[in-house]
């Protein structure tokens, strides 16, 4: 049974655990009836312990491979108008919690101006599984930057890493892609991984298709979807609004 979206937040609380070569998610979806944990008791449970030694930055999981020099191009529309992103992965390397990780950077441009600027740290585990530890968000108005609160580091401020693709994605996974409580909480789940998606750079079957809520904006519910070999292909908004963003290249 696919799990919903209050048992989702039940499940992506629980404890998640790296070991050397292995990730362990210990997570148990109790019956309707069983009492729900407090807040309090749920964050506390989210502490994943991190062995660095398992970790590299070589990411070539096929839902989201992560390849020096690769880019993609996206283009959607906004409530404020029609956004492009261009996403890069660079030869750049960050440590954090004693981690090496891969840096990718994301620049959203709305109307052909810069409107946001962002550093992204991944790092891929011994499993396959693709850890987010954290980013660097820089927001402009007319060229100049008015807001870095965007940004979180792992192991700082309560901060602590979530996993943005699974090593083996499987229908009713749920997960922390984030956790920096009140500002950065993204959680998902898989829902299918036999979509057919067509955008402007092709067609793909067999897709991967999450569908991604934040419980600091309990009324939004995004839908994304990841081709292999290829990453994230499709965006689209199902609650809260009407925004899409969907790949135009790659290279």
């Amino acid at each position: 049974m696919a799990i919903g979206r209050p048992a989702l937040v039940a499940l992506v609380s629980a404890a998640v655990v790296v070991g050397v070569g292995a990730v362990v998610v210990a997570a148990t979806v109790g019956d309707e009836d069983d009492e729900a944990p407090s807040t309090d008791e749920t964050e506390a449970a989210y502490a994943p312990t991190i062995d660095p030694a398992s970790f590299t930055t070589a990411v070539d999981n096929p839902y989201f491979p992560l390849e020096p020099g690769a880019q993609w191009v996206y283009e959607g529309r906004t409530e404020d108008g029609p956004e492009r992103t261009v996403v890069e992965v660079t030869n750049q390397t960050r440590e954090v919690m004693g981690v090496t990780c891969l840096v990718v950077r994301d620049t959203v441009t709305l109307e052909g101006e810069i409107i946001e600027d962002t550093y992204d740290w991944f790092a891929q585990d011994a499993d396959g599984a693709i850890w987010y530890f954290g980013e660097e968000s820089s927001e402009y108005e007319n060229g100049e930057v008015v807001s870095t609160e965007g940004s979180w580091k792992s192991g700082v401020d309560g901060a602590q890493p979530g996993i943005i693709m699974p090593a083996e994605p499987a229908v009713g996974d749920a997960y922390r892609q984030e956790y920096y409580p009140g500002e950065a909480e993204d959680q998902a789940e898989v829902l299918s991984l036999s979509e057919t998606v067509s955008v402007p750079v092709g067609s793909y079957d067999d897709v991967l298709m999450t569908e991604e809520i934040n419980p600091l904006e309990p009324d939004v519910v995004e839908r994304k979807y990841y081709a292999k070999g290829v990453g994230p292909i499709l965006a689209v908004q199902v609650e809260g609004g009407s925004d899409r963003e969907e790949l135009v290249r790659q290279s």
